[in-house]
Protein backbone atom coordinates (compact mmCIF):
# COMPACT_ATOMS: atom_id res chain seq x y z
CA UNK A 1 0.00 0.00 0.00
CA UNK A 2 2.65 2.42 0.77
CA UNK A 3 3.77 1.88 -2.72
CA UNK A 4 0.74 3.91 -4.13
CA UNK A 5 2.78 7.03 -2.81
CA UNK A 6 5.15 6.62 -5.18
CA UNK A 7 2.63 5.61 -7.59
CA UNK A 8 0.89 8.35 -6.75
CA UNK A 9 3.95 11.00 -7.32
CA UNK A 10 5.11 9.35 -10.98
CA UNK A 11 1.27 9.64 -12.32
CA UNK A 12 1.28 13.22 -10.86
CA UNK A 13 5.00 14.05 -12.25
CA UNK A 14 3.56 12.20 -16.07
CA UNK A 15 0.31 13.96 -15.83
CA UNK A 16 1.78 17.14 -15.39
CA UNK A 17 3.51 17.21 -18.31
CA UNK A 18 0.93 15.92 -20.45
CA UNK A 19 -0.84 18.54 -19.26
CA UNK A 20 1.58 21.23 -20.24
CA UNK A 21 1.56 19.56 -24.18
CA UNK A 22 -2.08 19.68 -24.45
CA UNK A 23 -3.50 22.69 -23.86
CA UNK A 24 -6.68 22.29 -24.85
CA UNK A 25 -7.46 19.73 -22.43
CA UNK A 26 -5.31 21.55 -19.45
CA UNK A 27 -8.60 22.69 -17.46
CA UNK A 28 -9.87 19.53 -17.00
CA UNK A 29 -6.53 17.64 -16.22
CA UNK A 30 -5.68 20.33 -14.13
CA UNK A 31 -7.95 19.66 -11.93
CA UNK A 32 -7.11 16.02 -11.45
CA UNK A 33 -3.67 16.85 -10.86
CA UNK A 34 -5.30 19.03 -8.21
CA UNK A 35 -6.65 16.16 -6.41
CA UNK A 36 -3.68 14.25 -6.58
CA UNK A 37 -1.52 16.63 -5.09
CA UNK A 38 -3.60 18.46 -2.54
CA UNK A 39 -5.21 14.78 -0.84
CA UNK A 40 -3.25 13.26 1.92
CA UNK A 41 -1.38 15.97 3.20
CA UNK A 42 -0.53 14.72 6.39
CA UNK A 43 0.52 10.80 5.14
CA UNK A 44 4.24 12.28 4.36
CA UNK A 45 5.27 12.21 7.37
CA UNK A 46 4.83 8.60 7.90
CA UNK A 47 3.17 6.70 5.19
CA UNK A 48 2.82 3.23 6.74
CA UNK A 49 0.76 4.63 9.79
CA UNK A 50 -1.69 6.57 7.84
CA UNK A 51 -2.43 3.73 5.11
CA UNK A 52 -2.77 1.55 8.42
CA UNK A 53 -6.05 3.25 8.62
CA UNK A 54 -8.63 1.31 6.61
CA UNK A 55 -10.74 4.68 5.69
CA UNK A 56 -7.53 6.44 4.75
CA UNK A 57 -6.25 3.40 2.51
CA UNK A 58 -10.05 3.06 0.43
CA UNK A 59 -10.20 7.03 0.07
CA UNK A 60 -7.02 6.97 -1.54
CA UNK A 61 -7.33 3.64 -3.58
CA UNK A 62 -10.67 4.96 -4.54
CA UNK A 63 -9.21 8.39 -5.50
CA UNK A 64 -6.47 7.11 -7.71
CA UNK A 65 -8.62 4.70 -9.60
CA UNK A 66 -11.15 7.93 -10.11
CA UNK A 67 -8.83 9.79 -11.58
CA UNK A 68 -6.96 7.59 -13.35
CA UNK A 69 -9.93 6.69 -14.86
CA UNK A 70 -11.53 9.66 -15.78
CA UNK A 71 -8.10 10.61 -17.32
CA UNK A 72 -7.47 7.44 -19.58
CA UNK A 73 -11.04 8.12 -20.89
CA UNK A 74 -10.17 11.85 -21.49
CA UNK A 75 -6.31 11.17 -23.37
CA UNK A 76 -7.79 8.88 -25.81
CA UNK A 77 -9.87 11.07 -27.78
CA UNK A 78 -6.94 13.72 -28.16
CA UNK A 79 -3.58 12.68 -27.47
CA UNK A 80 -0.64 14.26 -27.23
CA UNK A 81 2.51 13.10 -29.20
CA UNK A 82 5.43 13.45 -26.54
CA UNK A 83 4.05 12.62 -23.32
CA UNK A 84 1.22 10.64 -23.93
CA UNK A 85 3.18 7.01 -23.94
CA UNK A 86 4.41 8.11 -20.38
CA UNK A 87 1.37 9.43 -18.78
CA UNK A 88 -0.40 6.21 -20.05
CA UNK A 89 2.19 4.03 -18.54
CA UNK A 90 2.02 5.95 -14.89
CA UNK A 91 -1.65 5.27 -15.43
CA UNK A 92 -1.45 1.58 -15.77
CA UNK A 93 -0.12 1.58 -12.09
CA UNK A 94 -3.19 3.07 -10.70
CA UNK A 95 -5.06 1.24 -8.76
CA UNK A 96 -8.30 -0.65 -10.62
CA UNK A 97 -11.60 -1.19 -9.42
CA UNK A 98 -10.61 -4.83 -8.10
CA UNK A 99 -8.07 -3.45 -5.87
CA UNK A 100 -10.78 -0.79 -4.33
CA UNK A 101 -13.13 -3.83 -3.93
CA UNK A 102 -10.22 -5.51 -2.28
CA UNK A 103 -10.08 -2.65 0.33
CA UNK A 104 -14.02 -2.73 0.72
CA UNK A 105 -14.18 -5.83 1.43
CA UNK A 106 -11.07 -5.41 4.44
CA UNK A 107 -12.99 -3.09 5.66
CA UNK A 108 -16.34 -5.16 6.13
CA UNK A 109 -14.03 -8.03 7.50
CA UNK A 110 -13.07 -5.82 10.15
CA UNK A 111 -16.84 -4.91 10.96
CA UNK A 112 -17.59 -8.85 10.99
CA UNK A 113 -14.73 -9.30 13.60
CA UNK A 114 -14.77 -6.29 15.70
CA UNK A 115 -18.71 -5.68 15.79
CA UNK A 116 -18.00 -1.98 14.39
CA UNK A 117 -20.83 0.06 12.69
CA UNK A 118 -20.03 2.77 9.77
CA UNK A 119 -20.20 5.55 12.52
CA UNK A 120 -17.50 4.20 14.85
CA UNK A 121 -15.00 3.91 12.27
CA UNK A 122 -15.57 7.34 10.66
CA UNK A 123 -15.17 8.81 14.20
CA UNK A 124 -12.10 6.94 15.08
CA UNK A 125 -10.77 7.81 11.43
CA UNK A 126 -11.89 11.59 11.78
CA UNK A 127 -10.31 11.68 15.40
CA UNK A 128 -6.86 9.93 14.87
CA UNK A 129 -6.37 10.42 11.33
CA UNK A 130 -8.23 13.50 9.56
CA UNK A 131 -10.15 10.92 7.71
CA UNK A 132 -13.50 12.12 6.62
CA UNK A 133 -15.59 10.15 3.98
CA UNK A 134 -18.08 11.64 1.70
CA UNK A 135 -21.50 10.79 0.82
CA UNK A 136 -20.12 8.90 -2.43
CA UNK A 137 -18.00 6.96 -0.77
CA UNK A 138 -19.78 5.60 1.98
CA UNK A 139 -22.30 5.14 -1.09
CA UNK A 140 -19.52 3.32 -2.82
CA UNK A 141 -18.74 1.00 0.30
CA UNK A 142 -22.16 -0.03 0.38
CA UNK A 143 -22.82 -0.76 -3.47
CA UNK A 144 -19.34 -2.76 -3.12
CA UNK A 145 -20.82 -4.56 -0.14
CA UNK A 146 -23.63 -5.15 -1.63
CA UNK A 147 -22.00 -6.43 -4.68
CA UNK A 148 -20.51 -9.21 -2.15
CA UNK A 149 -23.62 -10.28 -0.59
CA UNK A 150 -22.82 -8.81 2.64
CA UNK A 151 -26.26 -7.16 2.30
CA UNK A 152 -26.13 -6.19 6.33
CA UNK A 153 -23.13 -3.93 5.99
CA UNK A 154 -24.23 -2.51 2.73
CA UNK A 155 -27.07 -1.47 4.49
CA UNK A 156 -24.90 0.11 7.22
CA UNK A 157 -23.16 2.26 5.10
CA UNK A 158 -26.59 2.92 3.42
CA UNK A 159 -27.66 4.33 6.27
CA UNK A 160 -24.20 6.24 6.87
CA UNK A 161 -24.87 8.06 3.24
CA UNK A 162 -28.02 9.10 3.96
CA UNK A 163 -27.30 10.37 7.59
CA UNK A 164 -24.53 12.94 5.37
CA UNK A 165 -26.93 14.07 3.42
CA UNK A 166 -29.55 14.72 6.11
CA UNK A 167 -26.91 17.13 7.44
CA UNK A 168 -26.02 19.01 4.46
CA UNK A 169 -23.23 17.47 2.91
CA UNK A 170 -22.33 17.95 -0.52
CA UNK A 171 -22.69 14.74 -2.88
CA UNK A 172 -23.49 13.73 -6.16
CA UNK A 173 -25.64 10.58 -4.91
CA UNK A 174 -29.00 11.84 -4.06
CA UNK A 175 -31.30 10.56 -1.23
CA UNK A 176 -33.37 9.32 -3.57
CA UNK A 177 -30.69 6.73 -5.02
CA UNK A 178 -30.22 5.52 -1.31
CA UNK A 179 -33.31 4.37 -0.89
CA UNK A 180 -33.78 2.96 -4.47
CA UNK A 181 -30.58 0.95 -3.47
CA UNK A 182 -32.58 -0.03 -0.17
CA UNK A 183 -35.19 -1.45 -1.72
CA UNK A 184 -33.74 -3.37 -3.44
CA UNK A 185 -32.09 -4.99 -0.05
CA UNK A 186 -35.03 -4.95 1.80
CA UNK A 187 -37.85 -5.89 -1.23
CA UNK A 188 -35.58 -9.10 -3.26
CA UNK A 189 -36.95 -9.24 -6.76
CA UNK A 190 -39.35 -6.77 -6.21
CA UNK A 191 -36.96 -4.20 -6.77
CA UNK A 192 -36.79 -4.73 -10.46
CA UNK A 193 -39.61 -2.85 -10.62
CA UNK A 194 -38.71 -0.43 -8.82
CA UNK A 195 -40.87 2.47 -10.66
CA UNK A 196 -43.69 0.42 -8.81
CA UNK A 197 -42.91 1.39 -5.52
CA UNK A 198 -44.91 4.53 -4.07
CA UNK A 199 -44.25 6.87 -1.19
CA UNK A 200 -45.44 4.79 1.51
CA UNK A 201 -42.21 2.40 0.70
CA UNK A 202 -39.68 5.21 1.11
CA UNK A 203 -41.27 5.93 4.86
CA UNK A 204 -41.15 2.20 5.40
CA UNK A 205 -37.58 1.54 4.24
CA UNK A 206 -36.46 4.70 6.22
CA UNK A 207 -38.36 3.58 9.43
CA UNK A 208 -36.76 0.05 9.03
CA UNK A 209 -33.28 2.04 9.06
CA UNK A 210 -34.44 4.04 11.86
CA UNK A 211 -34.78 0.92 14.22
CA UNK A 212 -31.64 -1.23 12.40
CA UNK A 213 -29.92 -1.88 15.28
CA UNK A 214 -33.56 -3.14 17.35
CA UNK A 215 -34.31 -5.08 14.31
CA UNK A 216 -31.08 -6.22 12.94
CA UNK A 217 -28.00 -6.57 15.21
CA UNK A 218 -28.70 -10.04 16.51
CA UNK A 219 -28.09 -11.94 12.82
CA UNK A 220 -26.19 -9.00 11.86
CA UNK A 221 -22.85 -10.01 14.15
CA UNK A 222 -23.71 -13.91 14.15
CA UNK A 223 -21.05 -15.53 13.44
CA UNK A 224 -20.37 -15.82 9.51
CA UNK A 225 -18.17 -18.41 7.20
CA UNK A 226 -17.89 -20.78 10.48
CA UNK A 227 -15.70 -18.55 11.94
CA UNK A 228 -15.17 -20.17 15.73
CA UNK A 229 -16.80 -18.53 18.29
CA UNK A 230 -13.76 -18.85 20.56
CA UNK A 231 -11.77 -17.61 17.97
CA UNK A 232 -13.84 -14.40 17.29
CA UNK A 233 -13.96 -13.87 21.14
CA UNK A 234 -10.07 -13.73 21.23
CA UNK A 235 -9.79 -11.48 18.66
CA UNK A 236 -11.88 -8.97 20.63
CA UNK A 237 -9.90 -9.40 23.41
CA UNK A 238 -12.91 -12.02 25.21
CA UNK A 239 -11.45 -14.46 28.18
CA UNK A 240 -12.98 -17.75 27.22
CA UNK A 241 -13.17 -19.73 30.14
CA UNK A 242 -10.55 -22.31 29.84
CA UNK A 243 -8.40 -19.14 28.95
CA UNK A 244 -8.63 -17.80 32.36
CA UNK A 245 -5.43 -17.52 34.27
CA UNK A 246 -5.23 -19.49 37.72
CA UNK A 247 -3.17 -19.17 40.09
CA UNK A 248 -2.00 -23.33 38.96
CA UNK A 249 -1.64 -22.04 35.96
CA UNK A 250 -0.21 -18.66 36.98
CA UNK A 251 2.86 -19.89 39.10
CA UNK A 252 4.07 -21.40 35.47
CA UNK A 253 4.02 -18.31 33.46
CA UNK A 254 7.16 -17.04 34.30
CA UNK A 255 10.45 -15.00 32.86
CA UNK A 256 13.78 -16.13 33.11
CA UNK A 257 17.15 -15.99 31.22
CA UNK A 258 18.58 -19.22 29.49
CA UNK A 259 21.39 -20.09 27.08
CA UNK A 260 20.94 -21.93 23.75
CA UNK A 261 22.08 -25.01 23.96
CA UNK A 262 24.43 -24.57 26.82
CA UNK A 263 26.58 -21.85 25.00
CA UNK A 264 27.03 -19.22 27.36
CA UNK A 265 27.73 -16.64 24.49
CA UNK A 266 23.86 -16.87 23.50
CA UNK A 267 21.69 -16.03 26.51
CA UNK A 268 17.63 -15.35 25.90
CA UNK A 269 15.11 -13.54 27.63
CA UNK A 270 12.53 -16.51 27.71
CA UNK A 271 8.80 -15.85 28.84
CA UNK A 272 6.48 -18.88 29.35
CA UNK A 273 3.05 -17.55 27.45
CA UNK A 274 1.33 -20.56 28.20
CA UNK A 275 1.47 -23.70 30.05
CA UNK A 276 -0.37 -26.20 28.08
CA UNK A 277 0.99 -26.32 25.25
CA UNK A 278 4.17 -24.64 26.09
CA UNK A 279 3.96 -21.59 24.26
CA UNK A 280 7.54 -19.45 24.93
CA UNK A 281 8.68 -15.97 23.96
CA UNK A 282 11.92 -14.18 23.36
CA UNK A 283 12.19 -10.89 23.86
CA UNK A 284 14.65 -8.79 22.08
CA UNK A 285 15.14 -11.43 19.65
CA UNK A 286 15.97 -9.34 16.91
CA UNK A 287 17.83 -5.98 16.49
CA UNK A 288 15.88 -2.90 14.81
CA UNK A 289 18.65 -3.27 11.47
CA UNK A 290 17.76 -6.87 11.24
CA UNK A 291 14.20 -6.05 11.38
CA UNK A 292 15.01 -3.12 8.50
CA UNK A 293 17.09 -5.40 6.37
CA UNK A 294 14.79 -8.45 6.18
CA UNK A 295 11.87 -5.94 4.88
CA UNK A 296 14.62 -4.68 3.12
CA UNK A 297 15.12 -8.39 1.40
CA UNK A 298 11.55 -9.34 1.48
CA UNK A 299 9.55 -6.41 -0.17
CA UNK A 300 10.56 -6.85 -3.92
CA UNK A 301 9.18 -10.11 -3.87
CA UNK A 302 5.96 -9.83 -1.63
CA UNK A 303 2.88 -11.87 -3.12
CA UNK A 304 -0.55 -12.16 -2.34
CA UNK A 305 -0.04 -15.78 0.18
CA UNK A 306 -1.63 -18.45 -1.11
CA UNK A 307 -3.06 -22.02 0.47
CA UNK A 308 -3.40 -25.54 -0.84
CA UNK A 309 -6.61 -26.62 -2.59
CA UNK A 310 -7.51 -29.67 -0.61
CA UNK A 311 -8.90 -31.24 -3.78
CA UNK A 312 -6.74 -30.37 -6.54
CA UNK A 313 -3.35 -29.18 -4.35
CA UNK A 314 -2.79 -26.52 -6.16
CA UNK A 315 -2.08 -22.79 -3.97
CA UNK A 316 -4.52 -20.71 -4.65
CA UNK A 317 -5.62 -17.26 -2.96
CA UNK A 318 -8.60 -17.76 -0.25
CA UNK A 319 -10.26 -15.10 1.55
CA UNK A 320 -8.95 -17.30 4.95
CA UNK A 321 -5.86 -16.22 4.00
CA UNK A 322 -4.83 -12.95 3.56
CA UNK A 323 -1.60 -11.21 3.61
CA UNK A 324 1.47 -11.12 0.97
CA UNK A 325 4.22 -13.04 1.53
CA UNK A 326 8.12 -13.77 0.44
CA UNK A 327 10.78 -16.75 1.45
CA UNK A 328 14.25 -15.43 1.98
CA UNK A 329 17.16 -18.28 2.53
CA UNK A 330 20.19 -18.14 4.13
CA UNK A 331 22.59 -17.53 0.98
CA UNK A 332 21.08 -14.06 0.78
CA UNK A 333 21.96 -12.30 3.75
CA UNK A 334 23.90 -12.74 6.70
CA UNK A 335 20.99 -11.94 8.58
CA UNK A 336 19.28 -14.69 7.65
CA UNK A 337 21.92 -17.06 8.82
CA UNK A 338 22.14 -15.33 11.99
CA UNK A 339 18.72 -15.70 12.37
CA UNK A 340 18.64 -19.34 11.85
CA UNK A 341 21.12 -19.67 14.06
CA UNK A 342 19.04 -18.19 16.93
CA UNK A 343 16.15 -20.56 15.57
CA UNK A 344 18.29 -23.20 16.72
CA UNK A 345 19.41 -22.30 19.78
CA UNK A 346 16.41 -21.52 20.75
CA UNK A 347 14.35 -24.47 20.00
CA UNK A 348 17.07 -27.04 20.86
CA UNK A 349 16.39 -28.67 17.10
CA UNK A 350 18.55 -28.88 13.68
CA UNK A 351 17.41 -26.81 10.73
CA UNK A 352 18.74 -28.97 7.52
CA UNK A 353 15.38 -29.89 6.70
CA UNK A 354 13.95 -26.43 8.16
CA UNK A 355 12.20 -24.41 5.43
CA UNK A 356 13.11 -21.12 4.66
CA UNK A 357 12.12 -17.94 6.50
CA UNK A 358 8.96 -17.18 5.01
CA UNK A 359 8.28 -12.90 5.35
CA UNK A 360 4.37 -12.20 6.16
CA UNK A 361 2.38 -8.20 5.72
CA UNK A 362 -0.76 -8.33 6.90
CA UNK A 363 -2.20 -5.05 5.82
CA UNK A 364 -5.38 -3.50 6.25
CA UNK A 365 -8.17 -6.68 7.67
CA UNK A 366 -5.26 -8.75 7.02
CA UNK A 367 -6.49 -12.15 8.98
CA UNK A 368 -5.15 -16.07 8.82
CA UNK A 369 -8.35 -18.05 9.99
CA UNK A 370 -7.70 -20.70 12.56
CA UNK A 371 -5.88 -23.65 11.01
CA UNK A 372 -2.92 -25.92 11.92
CA UNK A 373 0.65 -25.76 10.86
CA UNK A 374 1.37 -29.61 11.18
CA UNK A 375 -1.76 -29.90 8.68
CA UNK A 376 -0.68 -29.57 5.02
CA UNK A 377 -2.84 -30.60 2.71
CA UNK A 378 -0.82 -32.57 -0.29
CA UNK A 379 2.77 -31.80 1.44
CA UNK A 380 5.29 -32.63 -1.41
CA UNK A 381 8.14 -31.91 1.35
CA UNK A 382 6.72 -34.32 3.86
CA UNK A 383 8.78 -37.62 2.45
CA UNK A 384 11.97 -35.73 2.17
CA UNK A 385 11.96 -33.92 5.37
CA UNK A 386 8.74 -35.07 7.31
CA UNK A 387 5.75 -32.93 9.26
CA UNK A 388 6.34 -29.60 10.87
CA UNK A 389 7.57 -30.09 14.51
CA UNK A 390 7.57 -26.85 15.43
CA UNK A 391 6.65 -23.49 14.87
CA UNK A 392 8.77 -19.92 15.44
CA UNK A 393 6.62 -17.22 15.23
CA UNK A 394 8.96 -13.60 14.47
CA UNK A 395 7.30 -10.37 15.36
CA UNK A 396 8.89 -7.34 13.17
CA UNK A 397 6.10 -4.74 14.01
CA UNK A 398 3.85 -3.70 16.93
CA UNK A 399 -0.30 -3.62 15.71
CA UNK A 400 -2.06 -0.39 17.07
CA UNK A 401 -5.46 -2.56 16.76
CA UNK A 402 -6.17 -6.03 16.14
CA UNK A 403 -3.88 -9.25 14.62
CA UNK A 404 -3.23 -11.27 17.76
CA UNK A 405 -1.99 -14.66 17.69
CA UNK A 406 -5.04 -17.00 19.67
CA UNK A 407 -4.91 -20.69 20.12
CA UNK A 408 -8.85 -21.01 20.14
CA UNK A 409 -8.64 -24.54 21.66
CA UNK A 410 -6.65 -23.35 24.70
CA UNK A 411 -8.06 -19.60 25.27
CA UNK A 412 -4.65 -18.09 24.84
CA UNK A 413 -3.96 -14.91 23.04
CA UNK A 414 -0.59 -13.44 21.94
CA UNK A 415 -0.01 -9.69 21.25
CA UNK A 416 2.63 -8.80 18.60
CA UNK A 417 5.61 -7.28 20.08
CA UNK A 418 7.95 -5.89 17.40
CA UNK A 419 11.18 -7.43 17.77
CA UNK A 420 10.30 -10.66 19.93
CA UNK A 421 10.02 -14.39 18.60
CA UNK A 422 7.51 -16.71 19.83
CA UNK A 423 8.06 -20.80 19.88
CA UNK A 424 5.46 -24.00 20.45
CA UNK A 425 5.64 -27.48 18.97
CA UNK A 426 2.85 -28.64 16.78
CA UNK A 427 3.77 -32.16 17.28
CA UNK A 428 3.75 -34.14 20.79
CA UNK A 429 6.77 -36.02 21.65
CA UNK A 430 5.07 -39.70 20.43
CA UNK A 431 4.85 -38.13 17.04
CA UNK A 432 1.07 -37.09 16.80
CA UNK A 433 -0.31 -33.89 16.15
CA UNK A 434 -0.98 -31.61 19.09
CA UNK A 435 -4.38 -30.88 18.40
CA UNK A 436 -4.26 -27.70 21.11
CA UNK A 437 -1.94 -25.61 18.32
CA UNK A 438 -4.62 -24.65 16.40
CA UNK A 439 -4.02 -21.04 16.14
CA UNK A 440 -5.29 -17.81 13.86
CA UNK A 441 -3.96 -14.14 12.98
CA UNK A 442 -6.54 -12.00 13.81
CA UNK A 443 -7.86 -9.35 11.65
CA UNK A 444 -5.55 -6.17 11.45
CA UNK A 445 -8.13 -3.43 12.35
CA UNK A 446 -5.39 -0.38 12.67
CA UNK A 447 -1.61 -0.50 11.90
CA UNK A 448 0.68 -3.21 9.44
CA UNK A 449 1.80 -6.39 11.27
CA UNK A 450 5.20 -7.97 9.94
CA UNK A 451 5.94 -11.52 10.84
CA UNK A 452 8.82 -13.87 9.62
CA UNK A 453 7.63 -17.73 10.26
CA UNK A 454 10.22 -20.56 10.50
CA UNK A 455 8.73 -24.22 10.00
CA UNK A 456 11.44 -27.04 11.81
CA UNK A 457 10.80 -30.23 9.96
CA UNK A 458 11.05 -33.42 12.28
CA UNK A 459 13.73 -35.05 10.11
CA UNK A 460 17.30 -34.73 11.68
CA UNK A 461 15.45 -34.65 15.11
CA UNK A 462 15.73 -38.01 16.13
CA UNK A 463 18.16 -36.59 18.93
CA UNK A 464 17.22 -32.98 19.34
CA UNK A 465 13.75 -34.32 20.59
CA UNK A 466 13.72 -37.88 21.58
CA UNK A 467 10.73 -39.79 21.04
CA UNK A 468 8.34 -41.53 23.58
CA UNK A 469 5.28 -43.56 23.34
CA UNK A 470 3.81 -42.09 25.80
CA UNK A 471 5.06 -38.65 26.28
CA UNK A 472 1.73 -35.84 25.78
CA UNK A 473 4.31 -33.11 26.42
Amino acid sequence: MTQLFDIKREFAKSLREHIEAVESQADLLRRALKALEDDFDDSRRDPEKFISNPLAAFQLVRKLNQVGAATLELIEGRRAKDTLASLKSSAQALPRAGDVEGVVMALVRLQEMYRLDPRNISLFSETNHNVTLDPDETFHIAVISSLNRRFQYAVLWMEETLRKLNEGEEAVITKEEVIYQLASFSYGEEATRRDQLQSELYTHIIESIKNWTAKYSPQLYSAQHSIDKTYEALCTGKKPMMGLQTPQRQRKLVCRYRTGRGNPLMIFKEEVEWDEPTILRYHDFLSEGEIDTIKTLARPKLSRAKVIDPVSGEKVSAASRVSKSAWLSEHEHPTITQINRRIAAVSGLEMETAEDLQIANYGIGGQYEPHYDSKLTNDSDFQLRGGRIATVLIYMSDVDIGGATVFPDVGAALQPKRGTAVLWFNLLRNGNEDGRTLHAACPVFVGSKWVANKWIRTYGQEFRRKCSMFSQI
